[in-house]
């Protein structure tokens, strides 16, 4: 299935290069749950490509939106007293979807982009409170909030903060326990409320193993923010636009974050868009009087016409095809799918919520040969940390489909386990 013939000029992301180039499989095309590599195989995407394909690959309205756009304005800045309509009309749209009232929106272009932003603006916001020892950033063990400058600082995933040189890029950051609401407010009291800015965390954390909160644990995330004059900060990157079966997963935890991001599933990966939803705490000072300060942030492609436009057709297929309220439909279909995989011998734990989940597989399992037996089968997987199988697939996933992938992961690990054995 390699393509060994192809270009090695690209330094691949997140990869050992020596062990990718020759094993490249090269994606040309795809059509709802499936992509097509440039050897003609059509294999059924478990993981909507890195989270995103939400209403499915090959979208041919999406293409006429970009061309329809790009044919009348590319796009055109916001900085300053500019904008464009595109960037105008989106910003309106997503702060209706926003879980709070009120809703200002700061694009960019991706999630990484509004990790950055939102650490960025929610350290200004304390400078300006007059409270200037509020600086560090909390983040939850496993987290992860991509790979800029900040992302990298926050991340609970140590492997990608480590070789900088320093501890982490950006200081003052430090993390909290992921499960245990006890130990998030030991951790408070340690570094003292006084130094802390805010709290970022995922709803549900995907890269780090698809590790849904416990019963109550994003709550008190919420109350120990507001005891302590702490920001929390939503990082819907993943979750967001349908995911967890609510346009947002605050919707379903009844969460009022200060910030949530947003990127991935807002175009459904058919163009680079990220952004941050703000809520009035934080804007009001920016957009009052002549003394208002100013956020002295602002990327070239921040509210990109193109992409806006991407995003306003993607949110009307989300919206006339009831995609959102299917991803809810789709939770229960996933999860008696996974049954099997539950009681499965090399199984060591089935994480879900809505419709993602995590298959855990039992440390004497290599994932990495399941992944690429699976491959061979027809299917994409995808190994996080712990072992962990990622199964997300397109909204537009049919029940067979998804009975397909499971049982090519567990088949794939048998058969994975039965060449360990025979070596």
């Amino acid at each position: 299935m390699a393509n060994s013939a192809g270009s090695h000029a690209l330094w691949s992301a997140q990869a050992h290069m020596p062990s990718v180039l020759q094993r490249r499989v090269e994606i040309v095309g795809g059509d709802g749950a499936y992509v097509t590599t440039s050897t003609g195989e059509r294999l059924l995407d478990a993981t909507a490509g890195l989270w995103h394909a939400n209403v499915g690959h090959g979208r041919e309205e999406l293409a006429q939106a970009a061309y329809d756009q790009i044919s009348r304005l590319e796009t055109y800045h916001v900085f300053g007293r500019f904008a464009n309509d595109a960037a105008l009309r989106l910003a309106d749209r997503v702060a209706g979807y926003a879980p709070f009232a009120d809703a200002r929106v700061i694009f960019g272009s991706g999630g990484s982009d509004a990790v950055d932003t939102a650490c960025k603006l929610a350290r200004r916001h304390w400078q300006l409170e007059g409270k200037p020892s509020k600086k560090v950033i909390l983040s939850r063990e496993y987290a992860y909030h991509g790979l800029h400058a900040f992302g990298t600082s926050i991340a609970g995933l140590e492997p990608n903060r480590e070789g900088y040189g320093s501890d982490s890029l950006v200081p003052e950051t430090a993390r909290i326990d992921s499960v245990d609401i006890g130990k998030v407010a030991m951790t408070i009291d340690r570094l003292g409320a006084s130094n802390i800015a805010a709290i970022l965390a995922e709803p549900v954390i995907g890269t780090g193993g698809v590790i849904p909160p416990p019963p109550g644990y994003l709550e008190g995330l919420q109350r120990l923010a507001a005891e302590n004059e702490i920001l929390l900060i939503a990082d819907e990157v993943i979750t967001g636009f349908g995911r967890t079966g609510a346009m947002f997963a605050c919707e379903r935890f009844g969460l009022r974050p200060d910030m949530l991001l947003m990127a991935k599933g807002i175009t459904s990966g058919y163009a680079p868009l990220g952004g941050i939803l703000v809520a009035p705490r934080i804007w009001e000072r920016f957009f009052s009087g002549q003394q208002a300060p100013v956020f002295r942030h602002g990327l070239t492609y921040s509210g990109h016409a193109m992409a806006c436009a991407v995003a306003e057709a993607n949110l009307d297929i989300l919206s006339r095809e009831d995609l959102v309220s299917r991803a809810a439909g789709l939770e229960g279909v996933l999860d008696q799918a996974l049954g099997q995989a539950r009681s499965h011998d090399l199984v060591q734990e089935v994480r879900q919520l809505g419709f993602l989940a995590g298959v855990e597989l039992a440390a004497a399992v290599d994932a990495d040969a399941v992944a690429d037996i699976a491959l061979e089968r027809g299917v994409i997987l995808r190994i996080l940390r712990g072992n962990t199988v990622q199964i997300s697939p397109p909204f537009v996933i049919d029940e067979a489909e998804i009975a397909t992938i499971v049982a090519a992961l567990l088949d794939s690990a048998e058969e994975a386990v039965a060449h360990q054995r025979a070596s």
